[in-house]
């Protein structure tokens, strides 16, 4: 293959940017848990596009009876609810032929996990927005990490709580942009307290089960990955489709650099709990020398049960050969891999 051919544009990324041609882009706040402040945070971005001169909608936007919510609405015209009769009770639900004949150029609609009352066009709300995509609207929505299809499972053994409406993953990977909304666990618990996310009885009973001061620690890291790895994604098909090489990925990589001295088992435990408070990918690095089969039998042995130590605990094993300057070939590795931390044990001793 030619140098030229090399680096062409990657085909399947050109006809992923050629199907989006014409749809509308989405805009997804997400968040770890109710309360954070997704709506009002997509409702301050639309107040300002409005400033800005853009045509928008609140197609649909769930209060909650939150004041500060409310009170952000103002201003943004909105569009009338659809009545819907379900089991006997009056619902309302987001008028999606009444917003496609009122065409905006950008439709708020919250909560994209929703499932719509029987009887609508279709039975989920991410599903109406991929009509209104369709229709060469801009979006802005709202979701939280508990409703991430692939994610369920993960949730519901962090939390005990089993979330039923979910989404499915490929809808993440619809957005053109994804907005982190993120704020520390105490300050959401105080929101909390003092009756800013739900009623006071009902408040109580979430501080106790899915509002537990560790759940929403979980929650958080794996609200923060899911938002890493689209934007991942977004910089890979970026690259892709405009011939940079790569990818070059944006998620943290972490190095530990190993050797036969008995200190590089604990720099491999130390690398793996470093990797797993990160839920970032690592790699277990040995470098060679001229020496290195020189070395006792009882060296080799406790280098070779070192990586597979690692190999156990989930590296990736790699073997970097090296005559000169370790510390520029470790340093030249680490960038070519993307990696942002390195773990080095204590130095193999000099021999005479």
């Amino acid at each position: 293959m030619t140098l030229d051919a090399d680096i062409r544009p990657s085909p399947d990324a050109l006809l992923t940017q050629a199907a989006r041609e014409g749809r509308g882009r989405l805009k997804i706040f997400i968040g770890a848990a109710p309360g954070v402040g997704k709506t009002w945070a997509m409702l301050d971005d639309a107040q300002r596009k409005q400033a800005a001169g853009v045509d928008v909608l609140a197609a649909l936007i769930e209060t909650h009876g939150r004041a500060e919510t409310q009170a952000k609405l103002a201003g943004l015209p909105q569009l009338a609810r659809k009545p819907v009769i379900y089991k006997g009770r009056a619902l309302t639900e987001m008028d999606l032929d009444g917003l496609l004949a009122r065409r905006p150029a950008l439709a708020l609609i919250d909560e994209l996990a929703h499932t719509n009352a029987i009887g609508g066009r279709h039975e989920k709300r991410w599903q109406d927005v991929e009509e209104v995509l369709a229709a060469g609207i801009d979006v802005f929505t709202t979701l939280n990490i508990q409703h991430i299809e692939t994610l369920n499972e993960t949730v519901a053994r962090i939390t005990g709580v089993r979330v039923r409406e979910t989404v499915p993953d490929r809808v993440l990977e619809m957005a053109d942009e994804i907005e982190l909304i993120d704020i520390p666990p105490d300050e959401l618990l105080e929101r909390l307290r003092q009756g800013k996310v739900y009623p006071q009885d009902q408040a109580a009973r979430a501080l106790t089960s899915f509002f537990a001061k560790g759940n929403l620690t979980a929650l958080r890291e794996l609200a923060l990955r899911a938002a890493a790895d689209r934007v991942d994604a977004q910089l890979r098909e970026h690259m892709a489709a405009n011939a940079i090489v790569g990818p070059w990925p944006t998620q943290e990589r972490i190095l530990v650099c190993v050797n036969e001295s008995p200190a590089a088992r604990e720099a491999i435990r130390v690398a793996k709990r470093s990797a797993d408070r990160a839920r970032a990918e690592w790699i277990a690095l040995n470098v060679t020398q001229a020496d290195t089969e020189a070395l006792p039998d009882a060296d080799k042995d406790r280098l070779a049960g070192t990586l597979r130590l690692a190999e156990r605990l989930g590296a990736e094993l790699a073997t970097l050969e090296s005559e000169r300057d370790v510390a520029q070939a470790i340093l030249s590795y680490a960038a070519d891999r993307n990696v942002r931390r390195i773990v080095i044990g204590r130095p193999r001793p000099r021999r005479i």
